[in-house]
């Protein structure tokens, strides 16, 4: 029989046991490596999962996802720079490019915080997506519910090989999400249409 491969994340890897094992190993909930992970592990594994659920799969968008969330804005900030620079020559030459850079770096540091706030975990029951800087969204769909995961990726996207993975559930009421810039999207995409099948054959995934 042909070995299942293991989770695997771009970023890091997550070691999350049942909080009961846990316990009786006295080891923390989540094994988590780098360290900086240790939060998300715990949130995971204290406030997420529940009893008995597995993890299948657990990664981040790629470093492309903040690319792309700051181009289109660096490059309206740095036209506009540029027009009033030639406009208005009683400025210093330097002063609207000092200008623009102050701007556009702030930006990337915002679409930083939203690569770093930003999750994606596939179990045995359950899809979800993990978003927010100040306050953490939760998109949380059973398995059994899933009507369809398509690939939904931009042009700029496939340029450089990644892609989004739209996720709709069978609730019109819940809105569809996406899984965003993430890497080796055909794969993932794969993985998850397998997940939803063995959800529905078995009858897990509920909600």
């Amino acid at each position: 029989m042909k070995e299942t491969p293991p989770p695997f994340t771009d970023e890091f890897k997550l070691n999350i046991p049942h909080p009961a094992e846990a316990a009786a190993a006295g080891s923390p909930a989540a094994s988590i490596r780098p360290a900086r992970a240790t939060a998300m592990g715990t949130l995971l594994g204290s406030h997420i999962l529940r009893d008995g659920e597995l993890v299948l799969l657990i990664l981040k968008p790629s470093l492309w996802f903040i690319v792309f969330n700051s181009v289109a804005f660096a490059l309206a900030t740095a036209s506009t720079a540029a027009a009033l620079a030639l406009i208005d020559r009683r400025m210093h030459d330097y002063f609207y490019l000092e200008a623009a850079l102050f701007v556009i770096t702030g930006r990337v540091m915002w679409s930083v915080l939203q690569w770093m706030g930003r999750l994606y975990i596939l179990t045995d029951q359950r899809v979800l997506r993990i978003t927010g800087i100040f306050s953490v969204e939760v998109f949380d769909c059973p398995l059994r519910k899933v009507v369809r995961a398509r690939m939904v990726s931009t042009s700029r996207e496939k340029l450089v090989g990644v892609g989004s993975i739209e996720i709709i559930p069978a609730d019109e009421a819940i809105p569809s999400a996406i899984w965003q810039t993430i890497a080796r999207p055909k794969e993932i995409l794969e993985r998850l249409r397998s997940a939803i099948a063995r959800a529905k054959q078995s009858g897990t995934g509920v909600g």
